[in-house]
Order: structure tokens, then sequence, then C-alpha cells
């Protein structure tokens, strides 16, 4: 709900469909006109009663969607959401405005427990730097959690940007407490998310998030999250984020950490500023003053895709010996992800092929690619392709074992479409 407008649920319901009858008063023992709401169907139940006409949820046929991070205890019921979402969808669009749902762990920031410190984080005094009493620190402690987190780069000013354009809310599989600590760090004026902080208890269904506990938010939200599973109701709607691995305990399997390496994303063009342009181009092509439907009648769904296509559009790929040979090729991962950018995909290769993909130079195809001067290069292209919504330049992803004749053009030079 937009947040400068939000108020107690209870509220918006007190002058609603109301009945006037004698009811005596406990104390005075006199009779006066009360208003009450009219129930059943009721609408909604606050810790377990019904907060229009205080008949205990146990003992109604009631079922709804709770909504526990708008007021404990709040469940509401399908058709009040329905309501809701439909004045909510109508606030937003009057104030030029989509929902944005963002992630924290691996999206927004990263954290790690203070016993899991590596020795080499340790040596570099990552612990006390967090503890430094710095305005533009991004390194923070926990206190009561014993834990670090960092701020991915480029957060803050993407939030910023960010607020112009949606209505945010945090959605994480993390514990209530955990996600409002890290909410005080993200926004620690209260500006951006109110109290629009989804957790793990929250959700309606086990080790899945879903958009029925954002009201309006099927055609107007766009989600951002490191984890594609959790989103299975609602793949449209999300745009995949590449994993920020700060801490050594983050990537125990993928080499040295950023802090180990002291190194960092950088604010410029890192992870959060790239999607940044992507979500100001959703912005702009959905309230598109020259498209000739409703705003009511739009859907960001049909935009986020349509975009993506554009990414690899005009590039023809032959996969070699990347997947398992048991295996049916259009059914793998990499597969599908280069069509939803908007690849064609083929098993055999022709004149038409653009780019073979191959994780070694010495197959066939390899081959083939290098001698007919077609782009070879290894999948984590289409990996990056992907994160970034943009085309990366082939010569930064080379095949290993690729050794090319004297005198034949390098790789990096192979004539572009």
């Amino acid at each position: 709900m937009c947040s400068h407008k939000r108020c107690r649920v209870a509220e918006q319901h007190q002058d609603q469909g109301t009945a006037t009858r004698p009811e005596e008063d406990a104390i005075a023992g006199s009779v006066k006109d009360a208003q009450i709401k009219i129930c059943p169907p009721h609408t909604g139940f606050i810790g377990g009663l019904c907060y229009i006409c205080g008949k205990n949820q146990d003992e109604e046929d009631f079922t709804g969607v709770p909504f526990g991070y708008i007021a404990e205890g709040l469940r509401l019921s399908n058709s009040e959401m329905d309501r809701l979402s439909g004045s909510e969808v109508k606030n937003l669009l009057r104030e030029r405005k989509l929902v944005l749902i963002l992630d924290l762990d691996h999206t927004l920031i990263n954290s790690t427990r203070l016993h899991d410190i590596s020795a080499a984080e340790m040596d570099l005094g990552i612990q006390s730097a967090a503890s430094k009493n710095d305005p533009d620190r991004s390194l923070f402690t926990l206190q009561g959690m014993c834990m670090l987190t960092k701020l991915r780069p480029f957060v803050r000013k993407f939030l910023e940007e960010a607020s112009n354009m949606f209505e945010m809310y945090i959605y994480t599989m993390g514990f209530k407490a955990y996600a409002i600590e890290i909410a005080k760090l993200l926004d620690p004026g209260n500006v951006y998310f109110d109290s629009k902080v989804i957790s793990n208890s929250d959700c309606t269904q086990q080790h899945q998030k879903g958009l029925d506990v954002v009201p309006g938010a099927d055609s107007l939200a766009v989600v951002l999250d490191d984890t594609e599973y959790v989103w299975q109701k609602h793949k449209e709607n999300l745009i995949l984020m590449e994993r920020y691995h700060y801490f050594a305990a983050s990537c125990r399997h993928s080499g040295q950490s950023l802090s180990e390496l002291m190194q960092d994303e950088r604010e410029s063009d890192g992870a959060l500023a790239t999607i940044l342009d992507v979500l100001k181009r959703i912005h702009t092509i959905f309230f598109d003053l020259g498209v000739g439907t409703a705003l009511s009648s739009r859907d960001v769904r049909p935009v986020i895709k349509r975009m993506r296509q554009e990414v690899l559009q005009g590039c023809k790929l032959v996969f070699s010996r990347v997947f398992p040979s048991d295996c049916r090729p259009q059914h793998q991962i990499m597969w599908k992800m280069a069509e939803q950018l908007g690849a064609v995909c083929c098993s055999e290769v022709d004149p038409s092929v653009t780019h073979v993909v191959a994780v070694h130079a010495g197959t066939e195809k390899a081959r083939w690619a290098v001698k007919h001067k077609k782009f070879l290069l290894h999948p984590r292209w289409i990996e990056a392709c992907n994160y970034r919504w943009h085309r990366q330049p082939e010569e930064d992803f080379p095949v290993p074992g690729l050794k090319e004749d004297k005198g034949k053009e390098k790789v990096a030079e192979i004539a572009h479409l």
C-alpha cells in the first residue's frame, strides 16, 4: 500500500456497511445507538477476532490471506483483498508508479555470522571496520545477532532513484527480526519501506514467495531476486539478480571472496546500477502515453518479456557438449535462458549459426566455428547477458583449449553480426 497513505486496515472499514441497533453501555447501563458492521461475511480478523463485529475466528468458516507485516495477527478475506488490490492499483497508476519487490541476501546485501569470518578477513580487520562510526560506511555489525552485513555497492542511490518510479517492498525468506534490522540499515529514515517488510513468517506457502500478500501486485510488480526457485508462480515478474558474494563464507566453493581480494563491485556499472537502467526502461515503456491501451489494462509482465527477448535477438546458437548426452538439450536451463533472451537455439551447425557455445575448443562443432569464423564462446556468456540485460562482448568469454594457428585472426577480431 502507498506508504504515505497507509493507515490501519481496521480504521478503513469503520464507516463501511453499518447499521444502527441499541447496545447496552457497560459502564452507565444506558442504551445508545452504536454503528456496527453487518457480519458475516467477515472482511478480516486481527488476533483471531473480527475487527468489525468481534466474533472469534474459530467460530467462523473463514479463509483469508495473512497480512502480519501490516498489523500483527491480521488476516483479510479474499473479497476484501480484491477490493484493496483494486484501490491500490488505482492509487499507483495515478502516481505513475509500479511495484518493486526486493530480496535482501545476495541481492541488496551479503551477511555472515561472526564465527564464520575467515582468517584472512580477520587479518584485514573487517570486523573492526564494521564498528566504525562512519555515516558513509557499507559494513555493519548487527548487534544481538552476531552477524556482519555488507551493503551492495550503489544500493543507497538505487533505492533513492527507484523510489521515484516504484512502491517498494522488502521480501525475504529470512526471519522477521533480521529483515527489520536490515531494513533499518537500508532505509534509516524509514522513507522507502515503512511497514512493507515481508519475511518468511508472512509467506502463504512453505519455501515459496508469492505476490498474494502484496495488494495489487500481479500486473504491476517487478521482482528482483537471486533465486528463481522461490518464485514458481511469478517467474514472469522476476528479474534474476547476479548473486553478491562479499564474505568468504558466502563463496566457499567459488574461490576467494571479494573481501579477501580487497575488491568490490563498481558503483558505476555494477549489478544494481545495471538493473536500475533496466527498471527505468520498464517504467518508461509501461507508462508510454503513445500506447493506445488504458493504463488500467496494462501489464508489466509482457514488457519484461519483450525487453528480455531483445538481448540476443538475431543470434543463432549451437551448443557443443555443454549438456549431458542422455538429456534433451531443449529442457536444459542454459538452452531455455538463451531462448528467453531472444536467441534461436539448434542442435546442428549450418551457415546461419552465429555462435557455438562450448566448454572446450576440441569438439567438432568448436573447430567448425573457428574454421568458419563464427563466435566460439563459453556458456558463461549467456549467463552474463542474462544478468546484464545486454549482449556482452564475446571475446571476454573464451573457450579453454583454443589454440589458433599462426596468422589466423584472434577470436576477438571475428566479424560481428
